[in-house]
């Protein structure tokens, strides 16, 4: 039998929030569940709850994209987590593609390529993910970018019993610090390179709006993960 994979999708008044959830339940993959974490909305709830039963739609005061994560991650049953933001998409084949991927590997996390759209839904650019030679350069990478796009992760639910979850603590880097602590506990994090996501740009997304909030947060978590990191690397260096 194919393995439960749970979408989880933290939402807080998205006006694109029922396209997310129409990619969610367009996949070809079968075997899913969703769960969709209002956190604390005061908008576009309405286009939300037009989905139950067919989701499941949970309810919370306002705590932040991480707080709505480990929310539906304690209520989720697959065997698989798949985290998509409520103004992004999955491809239709999203899902399916990265179960086999990951299965395949034995991986405990996935990451995968993803395109650019617009407010229209308009590709922009495709294959935008940054590309590396070696598990080294992936490694170097992370000391002056977060290489990975949240929404086209795919984790085993053990990577959570292993690292934890989302530091709640943190607002803007609460994945990236997910990320350190899964390479630093010596797992891979393996890339399918198929553009399987759309990430929307907009001018209400968090990245714009909270700019200077964001590049605080992260020097604060790169500071504390890259003495850490720097000792990681030069380990594999000298393999």
């Amino acid at each position: 039998m194919q393995p439960l994979v749970t979408i989880i999708m933290p939402f807080y008044n998205d006006p694109y929030v029922d396209r997310a959830v129409i990619s969610a339940l367009n996949q070809s993959y079968p075997n899913i569940e969703i769960i969709i974490v209002d956190d604390g909305s005061t908008q576009y709830a309405d286009r939300v709850r037009q989905f139950v039963p067919r989701v499941h739609y949970l309810g919370k005061a306002n705590g932040g994209t991480a707080s709505a994560l480990n929310h539906a991650i304690k209520y989720a049953s697959g065997q698989y987590i798949a985290w998509l933001s409520s103004d992004d998409r999955f491809y239709p084949d999203k899902i399916r593609q990265q179960v086999q991927f990951m299965q395949e590997r034995q991986s405990i996390i996935s990451y995968t390529n993803f395109d650019y759209i617009d407010p229209f839904d308009n590709v922009t650019s495709t294959n935008a993910a940054l590309l590396f030679h070696s598990e080294l350069d992936f490694y170097r990478s992370f000391l002056h970018s977060n290489p990975i796009n949240g929404c086209t992760v795919m984790m085993h639910r053990s990577l959570f019993e292993r690292v934890g979850v989302f530091n709640e603590h943190l607002p803007y880097t609460h994945d990236l610090d997910l990320w350190y602590r899964t390479m630093l506990a010596g797992y891979k994090i393996q890339f399918l390179n198929a553009s399987l996501t759309a990430y929307r740009r907009h001018e209400a997304m968090g990245t714009i709006r909270h700019q200077t909030s964001i590049q605080q947060e992260l020097k604060r978590t790169n500071q504390c993960y890259h003495p850490h990191l720097r000792h990681l690397i030069n380990q594999l260096s000298r393999r």
